[in-house]
């Protein structure tokens, strides 16, 4: 099997800087104030994944967790579209020829760059339209922020090509976004859930027109970007591990976490403007 799947990290030597990283299978941009766009840039295709954009986007995401100079992430697609899932001619049919253990190295693998999205301190916002489906879908549900448009249509396909609805965490993460009810029509039918769907169900955060979606998408991101980082950082770490918690442990755990943040910079900060009647500048430390 190809080493795609254990690829050396790409990120470059300089611990903490991330800015500056050079795309293979995708596209990058960070601007000053920490905003990172990563695009999906093979929109002919409808920006499908292949074994190496897999591969990338997972160590990608894993390095984020030391980056200094990324505050937030804006995941998109070129051409209208976010994500039609893996490539059919790069992955699918691969697939069907591979051993036992070379799948469970590519299901596991797939998965990681979940828990990589999950896992990075910094906010990740979606801008999805058109077609999200299957891997696409799932990585829109890993972003922490999702903005549609009316075109956007989200599909977990899995069990339309004979798989079950369980991927890459779909049954841990739809449930806790959307409901179980929900969650268990989409993962057991495959249908797609319409852009108003999404809204209602509190999938999508807003929508958009197609033409205003990444810079609305940008525009948070920019905002949270201004805010305090390692607040931000510590928000997601609790969202995520609380799922797993009692309400006295998870009292306890954010009781922990506020009295960390208040050894910060960033509120000494906050109250010095406060007391000053001006709005804080954060520094992230």
């Amino acid at each position: 099997m190809k080493h795609y799947i254990g690829s050396a990290n790409p990120m470059g030597p300089q611990f903490g800087a991330r800015a500056g990283y050079q795309a293979r299978h995708f596209s990058w941009a960070c601007d000053a104030a920490g905003v990172a766009t990563v695009t999906l840039n093979r929109p002919e295709r409808k920006n499908p994944l292949t074994f190496d954009s897999y591969a990338e986007l997972r160590d990608l995401f894993h390095g984020l967790r030391y980056a200094t100079d990324v505050k937030v992430v804006v995941l998109a697609g070129e051409g209208g579209n976010f994500c039609s899932g893996g490539d059919v001619h790069d992955i699918i049919g691969p697939l069907t020829k591979m051993s036992m253990p070379e799948l469970l190295e590519f299901t596991r693998m797939t998965g990681d760059l979940v828990k990589a999205m999950r896992g990075c301190p910094q906010p990740v916002v979606g801008a999805i339209d058109g077609v999200c489906a299957g891997a696409g879908a799932m990585m829109a549900l890993a972003c922490d922020l999702r903005y549609g448009t009316a075109a956007t249509r989200t599909a977990f396909l899995f069990t339309r090509v004979g798989l079950a609805g369980a991927d890459m965490g779909a049954c841990a993460l739809l449930p806790r976004v959307i409901g179980q009810g929900r969650a268990s029509e989409l993962l057991f039918t495959g249908r797609a859930m319409s852009a108003q769907e999404g809204l209602a169900w509190g999938f999508f955060n807003a929508l958009h027109e197609p033409d205003e979606l990444l810079a609305k998408a940008q525009a948070m991101a920019a905002e949270l970007a201004a805010g305090p980082a390692f607040a931000h950082g510590m928000t997601k770490t609790m969202l995520g591990q609380e799922w797993a918690m009692t309400i006295e442990q998870a009292i306890e755990a954010e009781a922990q976490a506020q009295a960390i943040c208040m050894q910060t910079q960033d509120f000494r900060r906050a109250y010095e403007a406060f007391a000053a009647r001006q709005k804080p500048v954060f520094g992230g430390d």
